[in-house]
Protein backbone atom coordinates (compact mmCIF):
# COMPACT_ATOMS: atom_id res chain seq x y z
CA UNK A 1 0.00 0.00 0.00
CA UNK A 2 2.88 2.46 1.09
CA UNK A 3 4.86 1.63 -2.36
CA UNK A 4 1.72 2.67 -4.84
CA UNK A 5 0.83 5.79 -2.49
CA UNK A 6 4.73 6.60 -3.50
CA UNK A 7 4.52 5.75 -6.76
CA UNK A 8 1.09 8.00 -6.98
CA UNK A 9 -0.73 4.85 -8.16
CA UNK A 10 -3.85 5.36 -5.81
CA UNK A 11 -6.20 7.70 -7.01
CA UNK A 12 -7.28 9.15 -3.71
CA UNK A 13 -4.54 9.30 -0.70
CA UNK A 14 -6.75 8.47 2.03
CA UNK A 15 -9.79 6.67 0.05
CA UNK A 16 -9.24 2.82 -0.97
CA UNK A 17 -11.32 2.31 -4.26
CA UNK A 18 -14.43 -0.31 -4.34
CA UNK A 19 -15.00 -0.77 -7.64
CA UNK A 20 -13.21 -2.51 -10.14
CA UNK A 21 -13.69 -2.64 -13.83
CA UNK A 22 -16.18 -0.31 -15.00
CA UNK A 23 -20.03 -1.25 -14.90
CA UNK A 24 -23.03 -0.92 -17.42
CA UNK A 25 -24.35 1.47 -14.54
CA UNK A 26 -21.39 3.92 -14.88
CA UNK A 27 -20.79 3.05 -18.77
CA UNK A 28 -24.85 3.87 -19.21
CA UNK A 29 -23.74 7.28 -17.14
CA UNK A 30 -21.28 8.15 -19.22
CA UNK A 31 -22.85 7.83 -22.58
CA UNK A 32 -25.82 9.94 -21.27
CA UNK A 33 -23.56 12.78 -19.83
CA UNK A 34 -21.31 12.12 -23.30
CA UNK A 35 -24.98 13.16 -24.88
CA UNK A 36 -25.70 16.08 -22.11
CA UNK A 37 -22.35 17.81 -23.80
CA UNK A 38 -23.62 17.11 -27.37
CA UNK A 39 -26.86 18.72 -26.67
CA UNK A 40 -24.69 22.05 -25.31
CA UNK A 41 -23.71 22.36 -29.34
CA UNK A 42 -26.15 20.98 -31.32
CA UNK A 43 -28.11 24.15 -31.79
CA UNK A 44 -24.57 25.69 -33.25
CA UNK A 45 -24.20 25.78 -37.54
CA UNK A 46 -20.94 26.41 -38.90
CA UNK A 47 -20.89 30.27 -39.49
CA UNK A 48 -20.88 31.71 -43.26
CA UNK A 49 -20.02 35.18 -42.47
CA UNK A 50 -18.31 37.08 -40.22
CA UNK A 51 -21.30 38.34 -38.46
CA UNK A 52 -22.16 34.36 -38.28
CA UNK A 53 -18.85 33.67 -36.79
CA UNK A 54 -18.54 36.58 -34.09
CA UNK A 55 -22.31 35.78 -33.06
CA UNK A 56 -20.78 32.43 -32.63
CA UNK A 57 -18.00 33.49 -30.68
CA UNK A 58 -19.94 35.25 -28.14
CA UNK A 59 -21.30 31.95 -27.54
CA UNK A 60 -17.85 30.56 -26.68
CA UNK A 61 -17.76 31.55 -22.91
CA UNK A 62 -20.97 30.10 -22.07
CA UNK A 63 -20.69 27.01 -23.74
CA UNK A 64 -17.13 27.18 -21.28
CA UNK A 65 -18.98 27.65 -18.49
CA UNK A 66 -21.96 24.91 -18.89
CA UNK A 67 -18.89 22.70 -19.91
CA UNK A 68 -17.11 23.29 -16.96
CA UNK A 69 -20.59 22.41 -14.91
CA UNK A 70 -21.64 19.13 -16.55
CA UNK A 71 -17.81 17.77 -16.32
CA UNK A 72 -17.86 18.93 -12.54
CA UNK A 73 -20.70 16.76 -11.77
CA UNK A 74 -19.91 13.49 -13.77
CA UNK A 75 -16.67 14.02 -12.06
CA UNK A 76 -18.47 13.87 -8.55
CA UNK A 77 -20.76 11.20 -10.35
CA UNK A 78 -17.64 9.06 -11.18
CA UNK A 79 -15.69 9.49 -7.55
CA UNK A 80 -18.71 8.20 -6.03
CA UNK A 81 -19.19 4.94 -8.22
CA UNK A 82 -15.28 4.30 -7.94
CA UNK A 83 -15.28 4.95 -4.23
CA UNK A 84 -18.39 2.43 -3.28
CA UNK A 85 -19.35 -0.01 -6.31
CA UNK A 86 -22.74 0.45 -5.27
CA UNK A 87 -25.73 -1.16 -7.48
CA UNK A 88 -28.24 -1.80 -5.80
CA UNK A 89 -31.75 -0.99 -6.74
CA UNK A 90 -31.68 2.57 -4.38
CA UNK A 91 -28.25 3.30 -5.62
CA UNK A 92 -29.48 2.61 -9.40
CA UNK A 93 -32.92 5.11 -8.89
CA UNK A 94 -30.80 7.95 -7.68
CA UNK A 95 -28.03 7.43 -10.47
CA UNK A 96 -31.37 7.53 -13.21
CA UNK A 97 -32.99 10.59 -11.67
CA UNK A 98 -29.62 12.50 -11.69
CA UNK A 99 -29.26 11.39 -15.66
CA UNK A 100 -32.98 12.94 -16.24
CA UNK A 101 -32.46 15.99 -14.06
CA UNK A 102 -28.89 16.91 -16.05
CA UNK A 103 -30.65 16.26 -19.73
CA UNK A 104 -33.48 18.36 -18.79
CA UNK A 105 -31.40 21.34 -17.53
CA UNK A 106 -29.02 21.15 -20.54
CA UNK A 107 -31.29 23.64 -22.21
CA UNK A 108 -32.09 26.20 -19.22
CA UNK A 109 -28.08 25.78 -18.33
CA UNK A 110 -26.97 26.91 -21.71
CA UNK A 111 -30.07 30.14 -21.58
CA UNK A 112 -29.03 31.25 -17.94
CA UNK A 113 -25.27 31.76 -18.80
CA UNK A 114 -25.46 33.04 -22.36
CA UNK A 115 -28.09 35.69 -21.23
CA UNK A 116 -25.44 36.59 -18.37
CA UNK A 117 -22.36 36.87 -20.97
CA UNK A 118 -24.69 38.79 -23.29
CA UNK A 119 -25.50 41.00 -20.25
CA UNK A 120 -22.30 41.69 -19.29
CA UNK A 121 -20.79 42.56 -22.39
CA UNK A 122 -23.96 44.84 -22.63
CA UNK A 123 -24.98 42.98 -26.03
CA UNK A 124 -28.28 41.61 -24.50
CA UNK A 125 -31.31 43.63 -26.12
CA UNK A 126 -33.66 45.37 -23.55
CA UNK A 127 -36.47 43.27 -24.47
CA UNK A 128 -34.86 40.08 -24.14
CA UNK A 129 -35.65 39.54 -20.03
CA UNK A 130 -38.03 41.37 -18.03
CA UNK A 131 -37.69 41.37 -14.19
CA UNK A 132 -40.54 38.49 -13.94
CA UNK A 133 -39.28 36.37 -16.61
CA UNK A 134 -35.73 36.66 -15.29
CA UNK A 135 -37.44 35.75 -11.12
CA UNK A 136 -38.28 32.76 -13.04
CA UNK A 137 -35.41 31.64 -14.91
CA UNK A 138 -33.50 31.62 -11.94
CA UNK A 139 -36.39 29.79 -9.77
CA UNK A 140 -35.78 27.17 -12.54
CA UNK A 141 -31.97 27.18 -12.57
CA UNK A 142 -31.93 27.08 -8.28
CA UNK A 143 -34.44 24.16 -8.72
CA UNK A 144 -32.15 21.67 -10.88
CA UNK A 145 -28.78 22.95 -8.86
CA UNK A 146 -30.61 21.85 -5.80
CA UNK A 147 -32.04 18.77 -7.21
CA UNK A 148 -28.17 17.59 -8.85
CA UNK A 149 -26.84 17.94 -5.22
CA UNK A 150 -29.60 16.36 -3.24
CA UNK A 151 -29.22 13.42 -5.22
CA UNK A 152 -25.75 13.25 -4.30
CA UNK A 153 -26.68 14.20 -0.74
CA UNK A 154 -28.88 10.80 -0.96
CA UNK A 155 -26.63 9.18 -2.65
CA UNK A 156 -23.79 9.35 -0.08
CA UNK A 157 -26.40 9.15 2.66
CA UNK A 158 -27.12 5.51 1.43
CA UNK A 159 -23.41 5.13 1.41
CA UNK A 160 -22.22 5.98 5.08
CA UNK A 161 -25.72 3.20 6.07
CA UNK A 162 -23.94 0.62 4.61
CA UNK A 163 -20.32 1.54 5.53
CA UNK A 164 -20.00 -1.70 8.05
CA UNK A 165 -20.81 -3.70 4.35
CA UNK A 166 -18.85 -1.65 2.77
CA UNK A 167 -15.94 -1.92 5.18
CA UNK A 168 -15.49 1.52 5.53
CA UNK A 169 -12.48 2.72 7.64
CA UNK A 170 -12.61 5.61 9.95
CA UNK A 171 -11.28 8.15 7.98
CA UNK A 172 -13.32 6.68 4.99
CA UNK A 173 -16.35 7.22 7.06
CA UNK A 174 -15.45 10.53 7.60
CA UNK A 175 -14.85 11.43 3.97
CA UNK A 176 -17.86 10.31 3.56
CA UNK A 177 -19.72 12.63 6.13
CA UNK A 178 -17.77 15.09 4.54
CA UNK A 179 -19.00 14.48 1.05
CA UNK A 180 -22.52 14.55 2.12
CA UNK A 181 -22.03 17.48 4.15
CA UNK A 182 -20.66 19.76 0.67
CA UNK A 183 -23.68 18.22 -1.48
CA UNK A 184 -26.05 19.56 1.75
CA UNK A 185 -24.22 22.70 1.69
CA UNK A 186 -24.28 23.37 -2.38
CA UNK A 187 -28.23 22.74 -1.87
CA UNK A 188 -28.68 25.28 0.43
CA UNK A 189 -27.01 27.55 -1.13
CA UNK A 190 -29.63 26.83 -4.56
CA UNK A 191 -32.38 27.66 -1.87
CA UNK A 192 -31.13 30.82 -0.96
CA UNK A 193 -30.79 31.93 -4.72
CA UNK A 194 -34.04 30.49 -4.84
CA UNK A 195 -35.76 32.37 -2.52
CA UNK A 196 -33.86 35.83 -3.37
CA UNK A 197 -35.58 35.22 -7.37
CA UNK A 198 -38.90 35.99 -6.08
CA UNK A 199 -37.89 39.68 -5.52
CA UNK A 200 -34.47 39.72 -6.14
CA UNK A 201 -33.11 37.94 -9.17
CA UNK A 202 -30.30 39.48 -9.87
CA UNK A 203 -28.81 38.69 -6.41
CA UNK A 204 -29.97 35.28 -7.41
CA UNK A 205 -27.45 34.85 -9.31
CA UNK A 206 -24.59 36.09 -7.09
CA UNK A 207 -25.44 33.52 -4.31
CA UNK A 208 -23.53 30.98 -6.30
CA UNK A 209 -20.37 33.51 -5.47
CA UNK A 210 -20.67 31.32 -2.13
CA UNK A 211 -20.15 27.99 -3.16
CA UNK A 212 -16.24 29.00 -2.79
CA UNK A 213 -15.14 30.02 0.75
CA UNK A 214 -17.85 27.95 1.61
CA UNK A 215 -16.35 24.83 0.47
CA UNK A 216 -13.07 26.04 1.15
CA UNK A 217 -14.03 26.50 4.92
CA UNK A 218 -15.56 22.92 5.22
CA UNK A 219 -12.53 21.76 3.70
CA UNK A 220 -10.17 23.37 5.64
CA UNK A 221 -12.28 22.19 8.94
CA UNK A 222 -13.10 18.86 7.84
CA UNK A 223 -10.49 17.48 5.73
CA UNK A 224 -8.02 18.20 8.70
CA UNK A 225 -9.72 15.08 10.64
CA UNK A 226 -9.52 13.07 7.68
CA UNK A 227 -6.13 13.44 7.83
CA UNK A 228 -5.95 12.50 11.40
CA UNK A 229 -7.97 9.69 11.23
CA UNK A 230 -5.95 8.48 8.63
CA UNK A 231 -2.31 8.79 10.06
CA UNK A 232 -3.98 7.36 13.42
CA UNK A 233 -5.11 4.31 11.09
Amino acid sequence: MASEHRRGLLPEKYFRWRSGEITRLEAFCDVVFGFALTLLVVSLEVPRNYGELMAAMRGFVPFAICFAQLVMIWRAHYIFSRRYGLEDGYTVLLNVMLLFVVLFYVYPLKFVFTVLFLQIIGALPASALDMAQASVVMRIYAVGFAAVFVLFLLMYTHAYKLRRELDLSAAEVRETRNAAQENLIMALIAAISFSLAFHHPDWAGWTYVLISPAMWAHGAVFGKKVRLLAEQT
